[in-house]
């Protein structure tokens, strides 16, 4: 009963709602007979619509009623789309492109966040096995021989295998056995036919016959290893190179299947080519080297010896044919090709090639010019190879004979000769080629090195005029070539001659002076020092007062000449420009340091009398009285000079002498004096006030600062030593106050900016990075400032502040030491020297630049790269710098050279950014 009533719901309705699989998930489908015929539908829709209509509602019919209504694709497909629509969507889409690049840094991190915590879930077998892998490096080779054979360990496979071949049984056919048991057999049967023709037994057993072959090859090898045969049997040597053998073996070069291929392909186009035009030369050799590079070379020589009876006036195929045969075959094609080719000089050159002994090549020479007596190239080799200078001259001689127009063998022929035979030659090849050159420049370089420089000069000029009479005249740039080049082989005078008698030419009157010396200056850059010095010559001859050129002249013996060169420029200089205090004060310095006082007195009481009213040469005079320990000398001058030239400079200079060797009253008495002749004097008030300052009396340093400041409103560093003065007496609202008067008469000082900033941040007020802010406003490219900011950035943002700050100043020399402070600061000790070599290189006169990189050097180098520092330093001779300028202009530190400033700099430099000094 229970069994009857088990599917009686199959025979019940279904609910209403009910869907055939969809409880398991398969969802069924929906037919035409499931929702009845289009007719009935549409009579169903026409009813809802009256019945809806009868209500009194008017239904309209959207198409777009049912549209997702943040769907907004065919919207305004209706509308015109208008170049403002254009724009309108330019702007969307560049807005969406900055927000997905804003957001690209973090989407990468998050994917790449994502991506790892991934690879830590599920790790790949290889990065499992990662670490195995890296311990395979440390196994020794004993661990690698213990490691067991790969097999079957479970012996699965092995078990059903015997299982399933248990009870089974295989027949083995007939042939096997009969071919194992005639394995071995000898057959010695004589056949009929073979007995009948008288031949020996044929032997079947191929075993005997590999022992055979065995047996054969190993005598072979005893004999020639032995020496038994061959030349080399008297000696016992073998002949076999072990080395050379594996060497041959591994030069064979294994080609690949595209290298085969190509070979074919060419192969096949080159046989097409020289069938269809077999008198086509190229076509051969390309076909005969193509063989050889496949490795076929008795093909290429067949193929090659088949071009040159094709192409018999073709010296190309004989030459190929020699090259692709052994040398003593190539001497035979040789004689052959000269039998085709006897004006070839390329057929007897190669032939000359062949030929191993000296005598062999004189022979083919000689032969050759029997042939072609007017070729250069074979009399040129033919003289080459006499060893003989006397037959060499003999042949030249022939050779001009022959060959007169030959500027080469005249040349080689005069450089054999006597010197008095060599100006008959000179002169011979000069009448036979008046358009040479090279023949007049020759004929100089033999007056040179005959010591006649006199001569040397109107030989090229001379040599100019004919050329030019001629036709062959020369432009001044090839004749500036031809100097330099007679200076490279070692003839400065007749170079100097060359520039001398062609400088002038082409050249405009207006921009002689311009060109000469961008002349001199491209010669002194290439190293050509005596073709300089001649354009300088030239130049000082035609503009004898002009100061410049003297100036330039003296520059290159500087540095290229010696001592006496440059005094003895000096001397004629002066001569010349009497009036020049620049040329006086070189040379009594150039004395000074050659220790030699009295001539400089000498100079300089010369320049006195030609200059009485020289500033230049009053200080120079007192400098070095002062600097030789003649005080009461140095004070008398100073004196003179303030009554006969009385400037503002020797004013000044006389309150430091006075500073520095008379005392505190002397040197106010001399700055109040200064100061009445030269009230707007700013160097006299600045020391008026630090003589005070110094003093103790810091109400008189507060006067004479106010003072100054009235008087000298654009002096910088009197409102900067105003303000320190004002700080350090603790009044530093009115250090603030003078700063900014001192930025409203100066807006662009960045000195007073950059002292503003460093005002309130002693001050601890916060107002630093406001003021800083303004600073780089109103002078955006400041080295001292970027500089300044970048120290006060955090340590993470200092290196990109850093490229931001080399960017905005152009590569400010102050920047570029603070780059190579940053890297000091992480201990990246080359890259940081590198930076400050570059700093130093930027702007030599910038003396804090030296006082860093010493510091630098006293803390990670040795005393060679500090010796250096100071050699380039003195160098340089730098006069700039906020702390250079404290320490050189401190009354202790006169008289001291650069090697005692550097030690001083090195210690000020760290202390000056955070103490301020009046």
């Amino acid at each position: 009963m229970e069994n009857r009533d088990k599917y009686a719901f199959l025979k019940m309705k279904a609910p209403a709602s009910y869907v055939a699989g969809l409880g398991r998930g398969a969802s069924g489908f929906t037919t035409r007979s499931d929702i009845g015929p289009a007719r009935e539908m549409a009579d169903e829709s026409a009813a809802a619509e009256k019945e809806e209509g009868g209500r009194g509602e008017e239904i309209e019919n959207d198409p777009d009623r049912f549209q997702d209504p943040e769907n907004e694709t065919g919207l305004f497909a209706g509308m015109v789309y208008e170049a403002d629509d254009e724009e309108a969507d330019r702007i969307y889409e560049s807005i969406d492109a900055h927000l997905d690049q804003r957001r690209k840094a973090k989407r990468e991190a998050r994917e790449k966040e994502e991506e790892e915590k991934y690879r830590r879930e599920r790790p790949t077998i290889q990065s499992q096995f990662a670490d195995l892998k890296r311990g395979l490096a440390d196994m020794t080779d004993a661990q690698w021989d213990s490691l067991p054979e790969v097999s079957n360990l479970s012996g699965r496979a092995s078990s059903k295998r015997q299982k399933a071949d248990n009870g089974r049984a295989y027949v083995v056919p007939d042939s096997i056995l009969v071919g194992a048991r005639d394995n071995n057999m000898v057959v010695d049967a004589i056949d009929d036919e073979a007995g009948a023709s008288g031949t020996q037994t044929e032997l079947k057993d191929f075993t005997e016959i590999g022992q055979a072959r065995g047996a054969m090859l190993r005598i072979k090898l005893e004999q020639m290893e032995g020496g038994s045969a061959g030349g080399d049997s008297a000696s016992g040597a073998t002949t076999i190179d072990p080395k050379g053998y594996l060497t041959g073996l591994q030069s064979q070069v294994l080609k690949t299947d595209a290298e085969i291929g190509d070979i074919k392909r060419a192969r096949a186009l080159l046989q097409s080519l020289i069938k269809t035009n077999p008198k086509h030369a190229p076509g051969w050799v390309a076909a005969a080297w193509l063989e050889n590079v496949a490795g076929k070379s008795v093909a290429a020589r067949k193929l090659i010896a088949e071009g040159c009876e094709q192409c018999p006036k073709n010296e190309d195929v004989w030459i190929a044919a020699s090259e692709l045969n052994t040398n003593d075959n190539a001497k035979v094609i040789m004689a052959n090709a000269v039998q085709e080719l006897p004006q070839s000089v390329r057929i007897w050159m190669r032939a000359v090639e062949l030929e191993a002994e000296s005598k062999g090549k004189k022979r083919v020479l000689r032969k050759a010019l029997e042939y072609i007596p007017a070729s250069v190239k074979l009399w040129k080799e033919t003289v080459k190879l006499e060893e003989n200078p006397d037959d060499a001259r003999i042949l030249l001689s022939r050779a001009v004979e022959v060959i007169p127009h030959s500027q080469e063998l005249w040349l080689a022929l005069a450089r054999l000769e006597t010197p008095e035979k060599a100006k008959q030659v000179l002169n011979k090849a000069r009448k036979t080629i008046p358009t040479s050159h090279e023949i007049w420049i020759a004929a100089g370089r033999l007056q040179e090195q005959q010591g006649n420089g006199a001569q040397v000069d109107n030989i090229i000029k001379n040599g100019v005029a004919a050329l030019k009479s001629n036709g062959a005249e020369l432009s001044r740039e090839q004749w500036l070539a031809e100097a330099e080049r007679c200076e490279a082989q070692g003839s400065p005078v007749t170079c100097q001659a060359i520039i001398k008698a062609t400088l002038a030419l082409d050249v405009e009157e207006e921009d002689r002076q311009d060109v000469w010396l961008d002349d001199a200056k491209s010669m002194e850059d290439k190293g050509h020092i005596e073709a300089a010095r001649a354009i300088y010559a030239y130049a000082i001859n035609v503009f004898p007062q002009k100061q410049s050129i003297w100036r330039k002249a003296a520059d290159l013996e500087k540095a290229h000449g010696t001592r006496e060169t440059l005094l003895a420029l000096l001397d004629r200089a002066v001569a010349s420009v009497p009036q020049a205090e620049v040329l006086w004060l070189m040379a009594a310095k150039e004395q000074w340091l050659a220790n030699d006082v009295p001539a400089a007195r000498e100079i300089l009481g010369r320049a006195f009398a030609a200059n009485p009213e020289s500033e230049g040469i009053w200080l120079a005079a007192i400098k070095l009285e002062a600097e030789n320990g003649q005080i009461d000398a140095a004070r008398e001058l100073m004196a003179r000079a303030r009554n006969i030239a009385g400037t503002e400079r020797i004013w000044v200079k006389s309150a430091v002498f006075d500073r520095q060797h008379s005392g505190t009253e002397a040197a106010l008495a001399t700055v109040r004096g200064g100061l009445v002749k030269y009230p707007t004097a700013a160097k006299l008030h600045m020391i008026h006030g630090q003589l005070h300052l110094a003093s103790g009396s810091l109400s008189k340093a507060r006067e004479a600062f106010a003072a100054g400041v009235k008087k000298c409103p654009t002096s910088e560093p009197l409102w900067i030593l105003s303000s320190r003065l004002e700080e350090q007496a603790g009044v530093r609202i009115k250090a603030r106050a003078l700063l900014e008067k001192g930025r409203n008469h100066n807006p662009k000082s960045e000195d007073i900016w950059l002292e503003s900033v460093k005002v309130e941040e002693r001050d601890d007020s916060g107002a630093a990075k406001g003021m800083m802010a303004r600073a780089l406003q109103a002078l955006p490219t400041s080295g001292a400032l970027h500089s300044h900011s970048v120290w006060s950035e955090p340590r993470p943002t200092r290196k990109s502040r850093s490229v931001d700050a080399l960017k905005k100043t152009n590569n400010s020399c102050v920047v570029i030491v603070t780059v190579a402070r940053l890297f000091w600061s992480e201990r990246k000790v080359d890259k940081a020297r590198d930076w400050f070599t570059r700093a130093i290189t930027s702007d030599p006169d910038y003396g804090d630049a030296w006082g860093w990189w010493y510091k630098f050097e006293q803390n990670h180098g040795t005393q060679e790269t500090r010796d250096l520092v100071i050699e380039k330093c003195k160098a340089a001779d730098p006069h700039h710098g906020p702390v250079w300028q404290a320490i050189t202009k401190d009354p202790i530190n006169t008289g001291k050279d650069i090697k005692e400033i550097l030690p001083l700099m090195a210690d000020a430099v760290e202390k000056a950014e955070a103490k301020p000094t009046v």
